[in-house]
């Protein structure tokens, strides 16, 4: 479907780029992904004087283009200005490359302004995994890092029953009720706490291990690389910015580990580790 790119609205193209940008940043995007896209997706849709300055939780889209209209001799100016305020969430990476594979094809001619604003329509309405996959999931990933940390086979079956606590808890406490300072600190105690009471119980072995191995679900990894990557980018704002965001869950998680550490330690009258 080849489409003749100099026929569209400037403003609709500068709308779709900023809808484009808007998905990837809120899903956990780097900021230069972010700005490539858009400049990519407008630029293919006739628009040459674009400005986009992208932070980790907001876009400013700006720009302005002198055009002549057949029935018209006249120089018309076309402006346009855009602010999008994004909060700051958790990664949604199939929602990135569904972005990144949209600003390819419509670069390929195979979408027109129109079907691309309909296809990004699709792309941010698209369905997350269940939920029981989800704590599946995390599940067999805290009973695995377990192992990968040097936790035995008992561990690592106390590590995974915590885990599959710990993301029922997310799903139907902690991230509709909670901030996330205090949900992180609360999933982090419970987990702890059932580790603790299974190790004391004779179902595990090395606290420490379990406990690695059951927080493991909570920690923000991709939020923390990504944020490396935009300040190696020289994005140093946003950079930071997630930095701190993710410093915050780490703090978090350590707060409700070392209360269930410091709680149960008085009841079973020490805590080997």
């Amino acid at each position: 479907m080849e489409t003749n790119q100099y026929d569209n609205n400037m403003s609709e193209a500068l709308e779709v780029a900023t809808k484009a940008g808007y998905i990837l940043l809120e899903n956990g995007a780097e900021i230069s992904r972010v700005e490539e896209t858009m400049n990519r997706i407008a630029k293919y849709f006739g628009v040459d004087t674009g400005n986009y300055y992208v932070l980790s939780n907001g876009i400013f889209t700006t720009g302005n283009s002198r055009k002549l209209k057949k029935n018209n001799p006249n120089l018309l100016s076309e402006q346009f200005a855009d602010v999008k305020y994004i909060p700051l969430r958790g990664s949604r990476l199939d929602k990135v490359v569904a972005v990144n594979q949209l600003s390819r094809d419509i670069e390929a001619g195979k979408y027109t302004i129109e079907s691309a604003g309909e296809k990004l329509d699709e792309i941010s309405k698209m369905p997350f995994v269940k939920n029981w996959f989800q704590v599946l999931s995390s599940g067999i990933g805290s009973g695995f890092f377990c192992s990968i940390f040097g936790g035995g086979l008992r561990d690592c079956l106390v590590s995974t029953f915590a885990g599959l606590i710990l993301w029922l808890f997310v799903l139907k406490v902690s991230a509709p009720h909670m901030s996330k300072l205090l949900g992180n600190m609360a999933g982090s105690f419970l987990s702890t706490s059932f580790c603790i009471i299974a190790v004391n119980a004779g179902l595990g072995v090395s606290l420490s291990h379990t406990i690695i191995g059951a927080v493991i679900p909570l920690v923000p990894g991709v939020a923390f690389t990504i944020g490396i990557r935009d300040i190696v980018g020289e994005d140093y704002l946003a950079g930071t910015t997630r930095l701190v965001d993710a410093c915050v869950v780490f703090f978090g998680i350590a707060m409700g580990v070392a209360a269930a550490l410091l709680i149960f330690n008085k009841i079973f009258g020490g805590l080997e580790l």
